[in-house]
């Protein structure tokens, strides 16, 4: 057979739900050399990287740390720990990511409850306090940013409605951390995962994940340590969690005094992670969900200008990402193609009743930015002229720019104001 070349992709723009196009420095730092898993170097690393996250979460936790895989590894690490068979478990499902926490959990053998609300809408808390009353569950699983309708679920509430009830509080932040206020221990979380591909601005394959003293102690108790490695008094429950891989106890040795030889550490992803956090810290967390808030919103109204309809509740929408109606004379997959084709730009369908409905849009970590706003709304007018649409010439790129001239003017009218004064 021939042998093929090196792998050279073609350059690309990733405006869809995620992944979307890494920062270069994160690029660059997973091209750093390699070192031993117990090198000095690495394990300062590991806790160095720890430590960033936990600023990044907000809290204060200890067990905070990477779970090698995709952000579904992280997901399913911390619902297979967590869950022991026949646990209750509720899930509130208000799109695609919903139905799979309560997938996995029902994986893990658990009891699972769902409620839902129609897709482009988000729980009112009482409708959730409701359900944990009436279940009384273990765990509350809760998707807080699910791309699949672009929605974003307040937790705020939550938490303290679940500590009243004895229940554990997880959230899958994949979708939305690093884009949209995060606030673990001020909101009264247990366990929360994420993974780097969407607004931390990196490629998939690790996942952060934060637990509380809480969540440590029901891994703790089920805690099992692997026969090849196992030493004189090591723990040795019972009701041991079921998957060696995504074993909390063990991964939680591994990263932390005991270094306990659980796997392997993908090297080249924990320099992407670590450096996926440094930005986001250097910028400013703040900073960085304002710079989200900003050019969605510049999407949104580029969008607009060009006569889509929004799909959803605007209100609880995620700042990273847009969802808008496919016009009805427009061929959806088409008109994606040749956004990709002609102008290197990929947008996203979505999954289940909204296939073939919505395109999504995104706006994450690196691609939080004027420039690729604007690329992107230039070349969507031009397909959808393409397509047949009757469109306002220049209308999404000139309500874009409205937003951008706002916010210029806003940022300077506190120094206009005090040279006034």
């Amino acid at each position: 057979m021939t042998v093929p070349g090196q792998i050279d992709p073609p350059p690309r723009l990733l405006m869809g739900p995620g992944p979307i196009s890494a920062y270069p420095s994160v690029l660059r730092a997973m091209s750093a050399p390699l070192v031993g898993q117990y090198d000095p170097f690495m394990t300062a690393t590991m806790s160095e990287t720890q430590e960033l996250y936990r600023q990044v979460w907000g809290t204060r936790n200890d067990a905070t740390l990477l779970v090698d895989g995709t952000s579904r590894a992280g997901i399913e690490a911390a619902l297979v720990s967590l869950i022991r068979p026949g646990d209750r478990v509720l899930v509130p499902v208000f799109g695609r990511f919903g139905h799979l926490l309560a997938e996995i959990a029902e994986r893990a053998l658990a009891e699972v409850h769902t409620i839902e609300v129609e897709w482009g809408q988000v729980f009112p808390v009482s409708v959730v306090r409701a359900a944990i009353e009436r279940v009384k569950p273990h765990v509350v699983a809760l998707v807080q940013g699910d791309t699949s309708t672009t929605m974003l679920q307040p937790l705020d509430e939550i938490g303290e409605i679940c500590r009243a009830h004895g229940a554990l509080f997880y959230t899958d932040a994949t979708a939305s951390l690093g884009g949209n206020p995060f606030e673990m221990d001020a909101w009264g979380l247990d366990a929360a995962t994420a993974g780097l591909q969407k607004c931390l601005g990196g490629p998939s394959g690790s996942a952060p994940l934060s637990l509380s003293e809480r969540a440590v102690e029901v891994v703790r108790s089920r805690a099992r340590i692997e026969a090849g490695i196992r030493e004189d008094g090591d723990p040795d429950a019972a009701d041991f969690i079921r998957s060696n891989y995504f074993d909390l106890g063990m991964i939680l040795d591994y990263w932390g005094p005991r270094r306990l030889n659980h796997h392997t550490e993908a090297t080249s992803m924990l320099y992407g992670a670590r450096e996926c956090a440094r930005l986001l810290l250097e910028e400013g967390r703040d900073a960085v969900i304002a710079r989200h808030r900003l050019h969605g919103d510049a999407m949104l109204a580029g969008v607009r200008g060009l006569g889509l309809t929004v799909f959803g509740d605007v209100a609880h929408k995620m700042t990273n990402v847009v969802a808008v109606e496919i016009p009805a004379a427009v061929p959806g997959d088409a008109a994606r193609t040749a956004m990709l084709e002609r102008f290197g730009i990929e947008i996203g369908t979505s999954f289940g009743p909204l296939h073939g409905r919505v395109w999504r849009i995104g706006t994450m970590g690196y691609n939080a930015r004027a420039d690729a706003v604007l690329q992107t709304l230039a070349a969507l007018e031009q397909v959808l002229r393409r397509f047949g649409a009757s469109v306002p010439v220049g209308g999404g790129v000139d309500a874009a720019e409205d937003v951008y001239a706002a916010a210029t003017r806003a940022a300077s009218q506190p120094a206009e104001d005090a040279t006034a004064g």
